[in-house]
């Protein structure tokens, strides 16, 4: 299993995964079949009352991409740890794996799954090498453009689809979720 750190992020990732929302709930049909860690990390979500987890859509997709990380992995809004302990599953014994979020309280939960600490932000033009992917999760597909959500354009989702770094698509995985992935510009 890869090694796995709640801290600031100093220096470049080869993957960025950003934090997703309403899930945790809907893990109760899927316990017990698991990875390990994943059921660690909700647990203390679910005893915390941290109601934001990734799907179990999401997880499986962020197993997959840590299955291709070679050096380290960033993710963003670590909540109670659920979508890091996807990544950790995933990923290659010596990936490191760095993970960011603003809650104090929330990332204490995280530390004490992960038995590590820390806090911090994330810039993918500063953490992701040229070639490194970015995921952000738990978007609600739009069909327009510029992309909307709740009748107002998403400016959040056009952040990652517009950023300058990055190329990056709107993958839909459900019928009420899409993805975001995106991979630092290797031309700049």
């Amino acid at each position: 299993m890869a090694k796995w750190y709640v801290v600031l992020c100093s220096g470049r990732a080869r993957m960025l995964v950003a934090m997703s929302m309403h899930g945790t709930a809907a893990y109760r049909p899927h316990t017990g079949s698991l990875p390990p860690l994943v059921e660690r990390a909700l647990s203390a979500a679910r005893r915390h009352g941290f109601g934001h987890s990734c799907r179990p859509e999401q997880g499986r997709l962020l197993h997959l991409l840590a299955g291709g990380a070679r050096r380290s992995i960033a993710e963003t809004g670590t909540g109670c740890g659920v979508g890091l302990a996807w990544l950790a599953s995933g990923a290659a014994a010596d990936v490191q794996l760095l993970s960011v979020e603003r809650d104090p309280a929330r990332a204490k939960v995280a530390a004490d799954v992960f038995a590590a600490k820390g806090g911090g932000a994330a810039d993918p033009e500063r953490l992701l090498e040229p070639g490194g992917v970015l995921v952000v999760d738990d978007f609600t597909p739009s069909r327009s453009w510029p992309p909307t959500y709740a009748g107002r354009t998403d400016t959040a989702r056009l952040h990652w689809l517009e950023h300058p770094a990055l190329r990056t698509v709107d993958l839909p995985l459900a019928a009420d979720l899409s993805a975001l992935v995106a991979v630092r510009r290797t031309d700049l």
